[in-house]
């Protein structure tokens, strides 16, 4: 994986906005602490990275579920590259990682997307395949997000 980390940190700085700033050393400790991670190519077209309740994350938004559900799965983060899109990339991480949530006996996916500044192609996205809105929580006054879960 380790040759996927210029990809991925090169996909992610066009992504900020969505899914904040990254840095190597925290990429790398992202990946080493996933439940479940996954790259196209060499990550610069699309990545998912998840981690399970029991990981080792300081994440607002990861400890808003951990307070509520005891097991889960949280997609930290999911970038698709716009030459990607359309052609069931993001579709295709989210059944992957599906398979491997259900085959360590998880139930819950769970999810945070940007209400504001609006990511209205993800609440889509999310919404077609079966997430549904739990609450919301205002981050910063230029920051409110919508935690989302799927049942498996």
């Amino acid at each position: 994986m380790s040759g996927n980390l210029d990809g991925i940190l090169a996909l992610s700085a066009l992504h900020e906005e969505e899914t904040s700033p990254l840095h190597e050393a925290k990429l790398a400790s992202m990946l080493k602490g996933a439940f479940h991670h996954a790259v196209i190519g060499d990550g610069s077209r699309g990545y998912l990275i998840a981690f399970d309740q029991d990981a080792d994350y300081d994440s607002v938004n990861f400890r808003w579920f951990q307070a509520r559900f005891d097991r889960f799965v949280y997609v930290d983060r999911i970038v698709v590259a716009a030459s990607e899109r359309g052609k069931g990339a993001a579709k295709q991480f989210y059944l992957d990682l599906f398979a491997a949530a259900r085959a360590a006996g998880h139930t819950r996916i769970v999810a945070e997307i940007n209400v504001e500044p609006p990511n209205p192609g993800s609440l889509a996205f999310h919404a077609a395949i079966g997430f549904v809105e739990l609450g919301q929580a205002e981050l910063s006054r230029e920051k409110v997000v919508s935690y989302q879960e799927y049942r498996l």
